[in-house]
């Protein structure tokens, strides 16, 4: 996988420092006795607790009259994060959205597989937004079908899984998961392929 290098502010390249605070989509760090607002992805915020030292790959925003600092617990979060706010209409709440929404492995395989509409399961994005990130993204990033697991035999039915679990309740995260926990050997037959998924639950 090849990815474009996304030059933005990396005056503050990297963050760390204990969590002294932490709300849905930000953590407060202490720095030195200086509390450090960090804009996250909703796992990275769920998952920490106060108390926690943290390390992040951290991403300066700045706009005429605000800094706002967000920081990841990868360098490729980052990168697609910054890939994202090339996106005309995404802005860095929505491009937080969409890597909170969406792991980086089903944002590669909805631009390897054409399949644009997975984007739109995002809030806030519509089908308009979820064509120019998809069409974006594959101008920056070339991803190998294969490489990241997805043949093209099984992804139209792994799609409508997935589809069935999101509208059975379970967030695209908790659906992926349960995606993967299906044998590769196990029969191409949605029905069956999604009373494997499910058990995943059980």
């Amino acid at each position: 996988m090849r990815i474009e290098k996304n030059e933005r502010n990396k005056v503050i390249a990297s963050i760390q420092g204990k969590i002294i605070q932490k709300g849905v989509d930000y953590l407060i760090v202490n720095l030195n006795g200086l509390g450090i607002q960090v804009f996250s992805t909703k796992e990275t915020c769920e998952t920490a607790n106060i108390g926690d030292i943290k390390f992040f790959h951290s991403q300066l925003i700045v706009r005429e009259e605000s800094l706002t600092l967000f920081g990841f617990e990868s360098e490729i979060e980052r990168e697609y994060f910054n890939l994202l706010l090339g996106v005309n209409g995404v802005g860095t709440r929505l491009a937080l959205s969409i890597i909170s929404t969406l792991s980086i492995d089903a944002i590669n395989r909805a631009v390897a597989s054409d399949q644009f509409e997975i984007f739109s399961r995002v809030p806030g994005v519509g089908k308009k937004t979820a064509q120019k990130i998809a069409i974006h993204l594959q101008g920056k990033i070339n991803v190998d079908a294969d490489i990241i697991g997805l043949k093209s035999s099984y992804q139209d039915v792994d799609l409508e899984v997935l589809e069935a679990l999101t509208t059975l309740g379970y967030s695209l995260v908790e659906a992926q998961s349960a995606l993967q926990f299906i044998p590769k050997d196990a029969p191409k037959d949605i029905e069956e392929r999604l009373r494997i998924a499910l058990q995943y639950f059980s």
